[in-house]
């Protein structure tokens, strides 16, 4: 199995052993819904809340290796921690608690990527949300070909209910204009 699989199934089996509600975004989703392109880390949402941060952030570092000297306090201040697995590939958890992302969760589905390697990954249409409010231009290469490639099977009118109010909070509402552009280009 190739280290960025084992990895994100060592993460995986971690938090289905503790009954932790999660999935797998960015790179190894995009793998799945895109055309797959090369990503060194896995990234995954891991349902906390905010009460109970430290519990989650803790036990994760009794297992995985922190990347930096400060993780535990970045991750309880910016919500993300970052750890290693013991091969060596990084793991970016983030801490989440935000409807969307607790909804996301809920539809995420396990994708077979491997032989003996089955990743519960977002779906294809919160992967694009998660990558329209990350607002980078990789991102946005990678939204027009999540769009080439699953057309008319998504269900836009839940990409934009997920993401209009995400947008306000970011206060970039022309992502959302973006957005349909690409769209009306790709699908109409």
């Amino acid at each position: 199995m190739i280290p960025l699989y084992e990895a994100a199934l060592f993460l995986q089996r971690f938090c289905e052993e503790r009954g932790w509600l999660h999935s797998f975004i960015g790179g190894l989703a995009l793998q799945r819904w895109s055309e797959p392109r090369y990503t060194h880390d896995a990234d995954l949402t891991l349902l906390t809340d905010f009460v109970h941060d430290e519990a989650y952030t803790d036990a994760l570092l009794t297992t995985f290796p922190p990347r930096r000297p400060d993780a535990r306090a970045f991750a309880l201040r910016h919500r993300v921690l970052t750890v290693r697995h013991p091969n060596g590939v990084p793991l970016d958890i983030a801490l989440g608690d935000l409807p969307f992302e607790a909804a996301s969760i809920a539809r995420s589905s396990l994708w077979h990527a491997a032989e003996g390697c089955e990743l519960r990954t977002c779906c294809a249409e919160d992967l694009i949300v998660h990558k329209a409010f990350a607002n980078r231009d990789q991102d946005w290469v990678d939204i027009t070909r999540i769009l080439q490639r699953q057309g008319a099977k998504l269900d836009l009118p839940l990409i934009e209910r997920e993401l209009i109010p995400l947008l306000a909070l970011k206060e970039q509402p022309e992502n959302l204009d973006r957005l349909r552009q690409l769209i009306a280009r790709h699908l109409r």
